[in-house]
């Protein structure tokens, strides 16, 4: 054997080296043969791995530990400059409402009809029998008093040389009447409506990556600016294309402010108060919806109502110098000396001393403020075995509520010719606001009293419900009503269909709304950006199936429907999934993230062994603290399956 023939050369019975080449005993090797000879002698001499480098020393628990030990020390909500901060993420919500609803004024479809001047010099007007009872926004055409009717048209009486307009949003004249978007130019109307929510879709998901990795401050405050110029060059816009162009990256920059303020409020606060914190920015933004019809009558031309939709955001450049990046952000990221400065810019603010730092907060910074930043991209959730899983089930929920939200608007308002539910343009837009509203204010209480995944099943099964029976229901009671002895009439299927739509678009509401609250709890802090910008990006997919069915004149509603009713059934088998984030701390970090699991959706009785393990019975297999796992190896009273042993 090798081991045998390499005795034999380097003589007798003398002790093997060991792997660093030194003797057993202390004492050196005499000089044996070199190591060509040993080879050219068949020795097989492995080259010895060597051992890697010691893994970097943990961070403090203390300072990873925000909720329990950073926030209490600065005060909570109970400091002024946090209630401060708190108020300052809530005033744009108005601006942000004015924006998100401009479309349903700048693009609607007025009532139009031909005028055409005889040999005299007389104008004489005759409406266009062919979209008479259109489908583009909304309501039929009814000729102006004085106006003839004729009894039947063609393509040709789209041939006019001046449209003249009625508009029924309270303006003067909006860019469909501006650019003759009528007749065969109606599609460019609703690719102006894809324009925008396009643009939010692809901010959500980019300006969320890079608020993960530069901070939410620095994306809040360029997106206002580009949204400044891009918002009131739209005012400027000399065509339908170059108005849609700005369109998308004004919804762009105008996603990046949602989000960043969004991931800001949750972070800002404490367990305790962050549902209702949010909620309170959402009826601030639907009061910019409720205020935008009066808005508008006032403004009169839709440059003007662009340019005064976008001003308000000015304001938010003094955001540079009042506003501060996010601390819960740079403890999470490891960026101890920014930090280090942030809580004393707190504390001064707050008029507080260093005797209130009972658990040793600022102490601990100063040991840990040499470390190197480490920050991390929503990519790594793919390594992950139950975060990745909860930001999908909730970016399908979003998607799902959004989705068929539009469905139950349109059998309320009837996807056939008819397309407003009382024909009056204020009366509409005032009950799905309405209904909006009601959502929320239900919220509250459901979300107190449920927790967020109750509450979430609770609105969602409100929501396969409404959309079944509708899908079903209805179609049982359009047969008998055509029986003759049925006693049932078309009026009775009408009623039954809008009362079916009224509880869907509520309860919709409700879930897409919950999704993307509940995605921002449980989504660490390292990668909320992201989690925040896959679940609104989902919802903006949602909201961009309405634009696509008006495009294609409502054909394949039904199946629509049926799709979005399936995915209804689905969601509310994989809410049961996800963990509870109720007066939870919020991961700061992945592996903070992947040790949020499921609990039973009602407690267990005293005594009663329960099904689920906890967290600390439960064995990591995502991978991310195997080195963890090595150095301190497996404890004396738990086996190898993760199981306490007894």
């Amino acid at each position: 054997m090798a081991i045998d023939r390499r005795r034999e050369a380097g003589g007798g019975g003398r002790p093997l080296p060991e792997e660093n080449g030194s003797v057993p005993g202390g004492t050196a090797s005499p000089p044996g043969p070199s190591p060509a000879n040993a080879v050219g002698a068949g020795a097989e001499i492995q080259a010895v791995p060597v051992p890697p480098p010691p893994p970097a020393a943990a961070c403090s628990p203390l300072l990873l530990d925000y909720d329990g030990s950073v926030l209490p020390f600065l005060g909570g909500l109970g400091g002024g400059y946090q209630r401060t901060l708190v108020l300052l993420t809530w005033v744009p919500a108005l601006f942000i409402g004015f924006s998100k609803f401009s479309d349903s004024f700048l693009l609607d479809q007025p009532d139009f009809w031909c005028r055409e001047a005889d040999g005299q010099g007389n104008w004489s007007g005759s409406l266009a029998p062919s979209h008479a009872n259109r489908s583009g926004n909304g309501s039929s055409i009814f000729p102006p008093p004085g106006l003839p009717t004729p009894a039947g048209g063609n393509a040709s009486e789209c041939d006019c040389h001046e449209w003249q307009y009625r508009i029924r949003a309270g303006l003067v004249q909006n860019v469909v009447s501006k650019w003759d978007l009528v007749c065969d130019s109606a599609w460019k109307v609703h690719i102006a409506k894809f324009s925008l929510l396009v643009g939010l879709i692809f901010g959500h998901l980019i300006t969320g990556c890079i608020a993960d990795w530069v901070g939410r401050r620095p994306v809040l405050l360029f997106s206002v600016i580009f949204i400044l110029i891009f918002g009131l060059t739209v005012a400027l816009s000399v065509n339908v294309t170059m108005f849609s162009t700005l369109r998308f990256f004004e919804g762009f920059c105008l996603a990046g402010i949602v989000l960043s303020l969004y991931a800001l409020r949750i972070e800002l606060c404490p367990p305790g108060h962050r549902f209702m914190i949010t909620m309170v920015a959402s009826f601030i933004e639907m009061a910019g919806q409720f205020l935008m019809p009066g808005l508008a009558a006032l403004c009169r031309d839709w440059q003007v109502l662009q340019a005064v939709i976008i001003c308000p955001f000015l304001l938010m450049l003094f955001y540079w110098v009042i506003f501060p990046e996010s601390l819960r952000w740079l403890m999470a990221t490891q960026q101890f000396e920014s930090s280090k400065e942030l809580i004393l810019q707190f504390m001064h603010k707050n008029s507080m001393n260093t005797e209130s730092d009972i658990k040793g907060v600022v102490p601990e910074l100063e040991k840990e403020i040499t470390r190197r930043p480490k920050k991390v991209c929503i990519v790594k959730v793919v390594g992950t075995r139950n975060l990745w899983k909860n930001i999908v089930v909730l970016c399908v929920n979003s998607l799902t509520g959004y989705g068929i939200h539009h469905c139950f608007a349109k059998s309320m308002m009837g996807h056939e010719a008819k397309m407003t539910i009382t024909q009056n343009f204020y009366a509409d837009y005032y009950i799905m606001a309405g209904i909006a509203l009601a959502s929320c204010l239900a919220m509250c209480p459901v979300v107190g009293f449920l927790g967020r995944r109750g509450g979430l099943l609770l609105f969602m099964i409100l929501t396969a419900l409404a959309s079944l029976l509708q899908l079903g229901l209805l179609n049982l009671i359009g047969k008998y009503s055509q029986l003759p002895d049925s006693g049932m009439s078309e009026s009775v299927k009408d009623k039954f269909s809008t009362a079916f739509s009224i509880v869907g678009m509520f309860s919709s509401h409700a879930v897409g709304s919950l999704s993307v609250f509940f995605c921002a709890e449980i989504t660490p802090t390292v990668i909320r950006g992201g989690g925040l910008g896959l679940v609104l990006a989902s919802a903006g997919f949602g909201r961009l199936t309405a634009p696509i069915m008006e495009l294609h004149n409502q054909k394949g509603y039904f199946l629509h429907h049926v799709i979005f009713a399936c995915c209804t059934l689905i969601c509310i088998i994989c809410i049961l999934l996800l963990p509870e984030s109720k007066n939870q701390n919020l991961p700061e970090n992945i592996p903070d993230g992947e040790h949020y699991t499921r609990q039973p959706l009602l407690p267990h009785k005293k005594g009663e062994q329960p099904l689920l393990l906890t967290n600390s019975e439960l064995k990591d297999y995502s991978g991310l603290h195997d080195s963890a796992a090595v150095s301190d190896g497996i404890s004396e009273n738990t086996t190898a399956n993760g199981m306490k042993s007894m």
